[in-house]
């Protein structure tokens, strides 16, 4: 018969046993910071994959050796985020995209658009919706300087919105973790706009799945001011909402805590005399408004100053409709797709049509019951518009990356060292 008893005061301070598995995972890390270091032509690349193969190594040699996975990885951390975040800044070196995102800053002050009404070469372009300058209105005003750099204020936003997304008293080993991952850690250091974006698709996906409406909208609506890619989010956190108001009018209870099971708050709150509930759909299209007029809001006045520049950068450029064509691809199966096949971009559109429509299915069949099922679907949705697209690159699979893993920390109904199973023999 298995029991589960509560571990004693010396069980919950004893670390837990080394496992080969992370001191395997980070030297593969550190093998694929070491390979950019090597390989990457882009110098601030080169400068991150130094400084966190370093930190991966010790971090694998400090697991290897039966240190604190803890204690393995702060040193895998610090040496891919903090260590060439503070080379970066203190040489002014970033990639392309936050030169990008602070002058969009210092155009939308000046003349109220954040795009170039003549865009020549792709270093001209800023394929971002007007959101995203908010990044780097801090130059704007104050000068370049460490603490007005873009990447700061992305990366507190990224960190900021996961945390909030998190379950409370469980943040901060995913967040650890995940800032640590390849993926994150190095825009985290060299500047990456996909981060924001992702933090507030959880965090808009964390306020739905509490039944939060019009918060889920706002933070929603706000990603969806910065990239295209946080569009897909709105329409799975609008599922989520009407699936969990109507399992709730029915008696059920919703996902309206922080892990898995936990019924303390319903998803749709009651309100009215008697205690009645609203009508099952109420909440899931208030997201839906909420989010479209935040967004809304947020791009038109720019879009509208010039609508030709806004075409130009934000729909022209990265469909590669303009004379300058954006290098941004990576060997995905879209872009071999397209480069190497007779036809082939027609046909990754049309794969990347029809993933869609089997996503838009399979919500309107099958919509996601917790956020933890909306996040999956939505980094699976989003995992398919990557592989498909003609022009796409490694670096988006930041999204669905972080909403996998913060689907998965929001599953744990508890801290694993809280209970332990026995078995025993019945007699």
């Amino acid at each position: 018969m298995a029991t589960t008893t509560p571990l004693t005061l010396p069980d919950q301070h004893r670390e837990p046993p080394p496992r080969l598995g992370g001191a395997l995972w980070w030297a593969l890390c550190a093998t694929a910071a070491l390979g950019l270091a090597v390989f990457s032509a882009l110098g601030p690349h080169r400068v991150w994959g130094a400084a966190a193969a370093l930190g991966y190594l010790a971090a694998a040699l400090l697991t290897a050796r039966g240190r604190s996975p803890r204690i393995a990885g702060a040193v895998a951390l610090a040496g891919a985020v903090p260590l060439p975040l503070l080379w970066l800044l203190a040489v002014d070196l970033a990639q392309l995209e936050v030169r990008v995102v602070a002058r969009s800053a210092g155009l939308l002050l000046a003349e109220g658009t954040p795009y170039l009404q003549h865009p020549v070469v792709p270093e001209d372009f800023n394929p971002y919706l007007p959101g995203m300058a908010v990044f780097g209105l801090p130059e704007a005003l104050a000068g370049p300087g460490p603490f007005t750099d873009p990447r700061l204020w992305m990366g507190a936003a990224f960190l900021g919105a996961l945390a909030f997304a998190l379950p409370a008293g469980d943040r901060s080993a995913p967040l650890r973790w995940i800032a640590a991952c390849p993926l994150v850690a190095l825009p985290l250091a060299v500047g990456g706009v996909d981060l924001p974006v992702a933090g507030l698709m959880c965090l808009g996906l964390a306020l739905a799945g509490r039944g939060r409406a019009g918060a889920a909208g706002l933070a929603l609506g706000a990603a969806a001011a910065l990239k295209w890619t946080a569009w897909p989010a709105i329409p799975v956190a609008v599922a989520l909402l009407a699936a969990a108001s109507r399992s709730t009018s029915a008696g059920r209870p919703a996902d309206g805590g922080e892990g898995r099971g936990d019924s303390r708050r319903p998803a749709v709150r009651r309100e009215g005399l008697g205690g009645s509930r609203r009508p099952a759909d109420r909440a899931a299209a208030r997201c839906g408004l909420v989010a479209l007029l935040t967004a809304a809001a947020l791009v038109l006045p720019a879009a509208l100053r010039d609508p030709g520049a806004f075409r130009a950068h934000v729909v022209d450029f990265p469909l590669g409709l303009t004379d300058a064509v954006s290098s941004a691809a990576s060997p995905l199966p879209g872009h071999l797709l397209a480069t190497h096949v007779p036809g082939g971009r027609t046909l990754a559109l049309l794969l990347l049509g029809v993933s869609a429509l089997l996503v838009a299915l399979s919500l309107l069949l099958r919509p996601p019951a917790t956020a933890s099922d909306a996040a999956a679907r939505l980094a699976l949705g989003l995992l398919l518009a990557i592989a498909f697209m003609p022009a796409s690159r490694f670096g988006y699979l930041v999204h669905p990356l972080v909403l996998a893993v913060w689907a998965a920390a929001r599953q744990t109904p508890g801290h694993p060292l809280l209970v332990r199973v026995g078995k025993q023999v019945s007699r």
